[in-house]
């Protein structure tokens, strides 16, 4: 091997060896880089691979309980508007001065003698009084004024309209605290609205004089009949 045998010279036939042994380290050499590029290329495949899915399959640990609920101390809580002071109850309009008078506005009360004698004939009055803070306008006509006598039972026994009725037109304005009297004399007698019955004198005994002014009546005044 080391001497070649041949036609031609020895230098052909050494250059001809070291030509394929070169082939030869440079194909031996090939293979082994590929084969050490294929194991490093798949040692980084599984590396990577582990690294992608491994965190993946670990569950995932829950927030810090302070990263979830803030602190109290930061959350402002609304400040609830003041009641507002109540109002006073506005004061009730008193009457106008120059107006009508209401039966509120008048007192009215029949003034009379406490006795009289069988047969006898007392005067009564009709007292009306303005007993408001104002002057005010009142109708005192004749047909709005009676006066009527009761017995202990609560039965008419006379009326001051019924035989002798009177008509008048009589409007005027009471100041505060004045008063108007209406007399009236009785005959002595009974009667009835029609005044169809018999006129007689009443028993003696207790009775009971109401007075009225159209709507508004008085309280009723003691009388004895004696």
């Amino acid at each position: 091997m080391l001497h070649p045998v041949g036609p031609l010279p020895a230098a052909v036939y050494w250059r001809r060896r070291l030509l394929v042994l070169a082939l030869l380290l440079a194909v031996l050499g090939g293979g082994g880089w590929l084969a050490l590029a294929a194991v490093t290329g798949g040692a980084e495949g599984t590396t990577a691979t582990a690294a992608t899915t491994g965190p993946t399959d670990a569950p995932a640990e829950p927030p810090a309980l302070e990263q979830v609920v803030p602190s109290l101390a930061s959350v402002r809580t609304p400040t609830p508007a003041p009641e507002p002071a109540p109002r006073p109850a506005p004061e009730p309009a008193g009457p106008a001065p120059g107006g009508p008078c209401t039966d509120d506005m008048v007192g009215l009360e029949v003034r009379a003698p406490g006795s009289a004698p069988v047969g006898g004939k007392p005067t009564f009055e009709l007292v009306v009084t303005n007993v408001s803070q104002v002057p005010c306008v009142r109708v005192l006509d004749k047909g709005l004024q009676e006066i009527v006598m009761l017995d202990p039972a609560g039965n008419r026994v006379w009326g001051s309209n019924d035989c002798f009725p009177e008509d008048s037109s009589d409007i005027r304005t009471l100041a505060p605290g004045e008063s108007v009297a209406f007399p009236l004399v009785w005959s002595g007698l009974v009667s009835e609205p029609t005044c169809t019955a018999p006129r007689t004198k009443p028993a003696p005994g207790q009775y009971a004089l109401r007075g009225r002014l159209d709507t508004k009546t008085s309280p009723d005044a003691p009388f004895t009949i004696g």
